[in-house]
């Protein structure tokens, strides 16, 4: 299966990477479509608007923030959503988007397994990097209050 392009605006100052998109995101085509993930309500506190803008809404407001999702895994073999089901993962070109666009300064991993497979590739560059809680359902270990908090550290990324 095959992932999704990447979003992004001109100037992305933060990249923020998953792993994979759950079924959920690919049937629909929208990053995080899921309603439990977590990512679009942590997204909605940190830069002030409603989790009821439509899904290209909800872009244009991160795409305006400086900020841009993709995923570390480009296309895959994988039966439901879990990370740890991931087999065959073909990657992304990163480090092609990290040359491509100089305005970033940062990378924000979505949960270990991005963090895991982010840190085996070679990336050109030094690129900052931080592996965040991850905003799926499935991390029980951190409440949404904790997670949001981790998440709040791109702002400093984006000024």
């Amino acid at each position: 299966m095959t992932g999704l392009l990447p979003v992004h605006g001109k100037t992305p100052r933060v990249l923020i990477l998953g792993s994979f998109p759950g079924t959920a995101s690919l049937a629909r085509r929208e990053y995080y479509a899921n309603p439990r993930n977590h990512f679009w309500q942590i997204a909605s506190l940190l830069f002030s608007f409603s989790t009821d803008l439509p899904y290209d809404g909800k872009l244009a407001v991160l795409s305006a923030r400086g900020i841009a999702l993709w995923d570390v895994v480009g296309s895959c073999c994988r039966v439901g959503s879990a990370d740890d089901r991931i087999h065959d993962p073909q990657f992304n070109d990163i480090g092609g988007f990290v040359l491509q666009f100089p305005s970033l300064r940062f990378v924000a991993l979505n949960g270990s397994t991005a963090g895991r497979y982010f840190n085996g590739l070679d990336i050109s560059g030094s690129i900052r990097s931080e592996v965040f809680p991850s905003t799926s359902p499935a991390n029980t270990r951190y409440s949404f209050a904790e997670k949001a908090d981790c998440w709040r550290t791109i702002a400093r990324y984006l000024a």
